[in-house]
């Protein structure tokens, strides 16, 4: 009998211990993060251009926040995202009158692609990633998505120079997460569909380092040509920025840009522009902050922003915004801008051009 309950007892033991590595794997797979993720945003606002342009529409050179004395939405978006470690992918359709100014030349449904891009990490042990298909722009420091924006409207460098590229791009992190590598191959100069009659290719590089959690300084390429072939013209850009938060209420953002193209097919000659901001931050306090931007963009020659004047586009600018932040994802802002430009480009209701564009913005978003 002592035999007989010594094995039961043993029996009982091993019974136990299998459902109880049963319950915890289990418990494991239970517990395990679900890969894939939903999520949204929209963003209404209110545009009033003092010249009261009569197509109410702002100046062309503006492709975010651009309708005048409407209550509309600038974007809002539906996003899937999935990511296991090492397969991760987004899709994002989105809509909106930033959908409309900068997806123009695009056809059919393709108009309305936010984000859409696949990757697959292609090392073990390093952060090593292929990914390819329609994805945020690796120029500048400014996005379409405004909570990542010190300032509610962005500046002409950012409205001028790439939202987002489609092709493939092979990106590297550092095991200390200080530096981020990036090669890119795209289909041009913000597209998803080549302009028909271009064969080529272009590329881009993108070189990140941040020294410390505050500090972040970039370097980004583009090159290629974004024309049919018959009129081909290699443009040449570089974008340079730098993030500083110099305390938990103060921070500086400081971005200089140089592009190049040539005047014509195989010409020697090139037309150069450039331009540059300056943003000063204060947040007083976890819900409010306070920006004020000054920056300057010449493009003489209309390489990017065409005028038809004497001195193209020779355009300073300043602005200053308030953020409250109602809840954590819901903000509200509001911002004050001043242009002024060498020639007299900017019409009002009857037509008449001016040297000066006053416009007040305000804007409510919701992220979820």
């Amino acid at each position: 009998m002592k035999i007989l309950a010594k094995e039961l007892t043993i029996v009982f033991l091993l019974m136990f211990s299998t459902a109880l590595a049963k319950a915890q794997s289990d418990t494991a797979v239970l517990s395990k993060p679900n890969p894939l993720t939903l999520s949204g945003f929209v963003e209404a606002y209110y545009c009033y251009d003092f010249n009261q342009p009569g197509n109410n529409t702002l100046p062309g050179f503006i492709y975010t926040f651009n309708r005048h004395n409407e209550i509309t939405i600038n974007l809002a978006f539906l996003k899937g995202s999935y990511n296991t470690g090492r397969v991760r992918a987004n899709l994002a359709l989105g809509v909106g009158t930033y959908m409309n100014a900068t997806y123009a030349a695009e056809p059919g449904v393709s108009k309305n692609i936010y984000e859409a891009d696949a990757g697959v990490k292609i090392s073990k042990k390093k952060n090593l990633w292929i990914d390819a298909g329609v994805m945020p722009s690796h120029i500048g420091f400014e996005s379409a998505y405004s909570p990542d924006n010190w300032t509610l409207t962005r500046s002409i460098l950012a409205d001028n120079s790439p939202y987002f590229e489609s092709g493939a791009k092979l990106s590297y992190t550092s095991d200390n997460s200080k530096w981020y590598v990036s090669g890119l191959v795209l289909n041009g100069w913000q597209r998803i569909q080549r302009p028909d009659g271009n064969s080529t290719i272009a590329g881009g590089t993108q070189i990140t380092y941040k020294p410390v959690d505050r500090v972040t300084l970039n370097y980004s390429t583009f090159f290629g040509n974004d024309k049919p072939d018959s009129v081909r013209q290699t443009r040449i850009y570089h974008d340079f920025f730098g993030i500083f938060q110099m305390t938990k209420k103060f921070g500086v953002i400081g971005c200089f840009d140089y592009g190049m193209e040539q005047k014509f097919k195989g010409s020697n000659d090139w037309n150069n522009w450039f331009g540059l901001a300056v943003i000063l931050r204060y947040q007083p306090g976890h819900k409010t902050a306070i920006d004020v931007r000054a920056e300057y963009y010449v493009d003489k020659n209309g390489v990017i922003i065409a005028t038809g004047t004497p001195n193209g586009f020779k355009t300073t600018g300043i602005s200053a915004n308030c953020d409250y932040n109602i809840l954590e994802n819901v903000h509200w802002r509001v911002e004050g801008k001043l242009f002024n430009n060498a020639d007299a480009i900017f019409p009002d209701k009857n037509g008449v051009p001016s040297n000066r564009c006053v416009i007040v913005t305000t804007s409510l978003s919701i992220a979820f």
